[in-house]
């Protein structure tokens, strides 16, 4: 156990890392680039930035880097209450990370379009700019795909932390919590897509999962003394 000390600390601060880096790529850069319903806009911001958007895909790539350490961090973090359980929330986390590096496809095939690809002849401007913003759309919409991996990662761990002796009991709750806001948002962006305000919503509630890693880097872990 005492070996997890160090452990819990370094998972702690690679998740904070996480949660500055993460929203370059996945969020502050594309709201910056699309414009709702507006292809062409979309389409001529991303032209006169493409290197915004490959400081993106960099960002996005440094995250995936982060994510498979974290997620062998976190396994062996929690194995102690539950082998088979800290698997089942590793695979998740991982499937996760391997849908959101997929995910970078929609980016290249965006700068591919803006980039004017020689194999893309035969399309009018107004129809790669409509292309453009699918992908973009796609992108942001596979968000709901990984956000259910991300879910179960979520609730599992949280259960396991809260079983675990050695991580209070309410940051176990806290993920409880925060996992079954991903699933409420994803699957109420999936079925009901009208109230995507109201999803949106649930899904920042999410963000009190960032107690689980200010606890182990602030708090650590209580080891029983022998």
């Amino acid at each position: 156990m005492n070996s997890l000390k160090p452990l819990a600390r370094i998972v702690g601060l690679l998740i904070l890392a996480l949660a500055f880096i993460a929203p370059t790529g996945m969020m502050i850069i594309p709201a910056q680039l699309v414009v709702a319903g507006d292809a062409a806009a979309t389409a001529s911001n991303v032209r006169a930035s493409q290197d915004l958007l490959r400081a993106g895909i960099a960002s996005d790539a440094v995250v995936f880097l982060i994510e498979i350490v974290l997620t062998v961090m976190i396994y062996s973090l929690l194995k102690p209450v539950n082998k088979t359980l800290s698997l089942v929330a590793a695979f998740a986390r991982l499937a996760m990370t391997i849908v959101q590096g997929v995910n970078l496809l929609n980016y290249f095939a965006v700068l591919s379009l803006v980039g004017g690809a020689g194999y893309l002849t035969g399309f009018t401007t107004p129809q790669l700019d409509s292309l453009t913003l699918l992908f973009f759309n796609l992108h942001e919409s596979v968000a709901l795909v990984w956000g259910l991996f991300f879910a179960l990662h979520l609730l599992v761990s949280g259960y396991l932390v809260y079983q675990s002796g050695y991580i209070h009991k309410v940051i176990g709750l806290l993920l409880i919590v925060a996992g079954l806001c991903y699933v409420v948002q994803s699957f109420g962006n999936i079925l009901l897509p009208q109230h995507q305000e109201v999803f949106s919503a649930i899904g920042l509630i999410s963000m009190i999962e960032l107690a689980f890693p200010l606890w182990l880097l602030i708090k650590g872990i209580k080891v029983k003394e022998q």
